[in-house]
């Protein structure tokens, strides 16, 4: 795949593709992170700070970890991914839906927060999707969305490179899928700089978005407030 794929046929591909990946995708994760995927998820629910028994909604769910951390912490909590290999291997006790995270099948203001695991760099339009994050979720509520990122710092980010660029594909080929696993590094392609994403949440309604790193950058925390 040399070029990355754009609109429809990116959101095509990106199905197929964790379709393919799903039975393996919670495995490798742990493996790739060291165990820190789990970590990260359970700061972002802590940074969420809604009461017990809000509605939070996980987009891009995947099978279900984000939706597993949100009931420890005493949320409701309703899954949404478009990928049915995703949902049928999915762990979790949570109602998950069938839905494209671009046009959720969600009142306006029906939800208390949300969350987003690892898939910014995944929708056809990110800027749809923070204006669709904005209609769904209720004035003063929260959103907390984890990524991806690269290390500013030279040596972390030359460290980073040569393992996410060259040993999480040759793991991913040997536990899964090779092409998958080669996709994923380069999909970070797709991500915005940091500030011009907060400026994207901005302008999707949400004032006061903040982003945190996460081990020296290789990750990152999107948290923001509805105005």
């Amino acid at each position: 795949m040399s070029q990355l794929p754009q609109g429809e046929e990116k959101a095509r591909r990106v199905r197929d593709m964790f379709d393919a990946i799903a039975r393996r995708y919670d495995l490798l994760n742990r493996v790739m992170t060291f165990g820190l995927d789990v970590r990260w998820r359970r700061r972002a629910v802590r940074e969420l700070r809604l009461p017990r028994g809000a509605l939070v909604v996980d987009l891009a769910c995947g099978t279900g970890d984000f939706c597993k951390e949100l009931h420890r912490s005493g949320y409701r909590t309703v899954g949404f991914d478009f990928s049915l290999g995703m949902l049928g291997a999915a762990t979790t006790t949570a109602p998950l839906v069938a839905a494209d995270i671009l046009r959720l099948p969600l009142r306006d203001g029906s939800a208390e927060g949300a969350t987003c695991g690892f898939a910014l760099r995944n929708v056809a339009d990110l800027q749809a999707f923070f204006t669709e994050l904005a209609r769904v979720v209720r004035p003063a509520g929260r959103i907390a969305l984890l990524e991806t990122s690269r290390p500013t710092n030279p040596i972390l980010r030359a460290g980073h490179s040569v393992y996410f660029d060259r040993v999480v594909p040759l793991i991913g080929g040997i536990l899964s899928d090779r092409g998958a696993y080669r996709y994923l590094p380069r999909s970070t392609a797709y991500l915005p700089p940091a500030a011009e994403m907060l400026s994207l949440l901005r302008r999707a309604g949400f004032p006061d978005p903040a982003r945190i790193q996460l081990l020296g950058g290789a990750a990152q925390l999107l948290l923001a407030t509805r105005g």
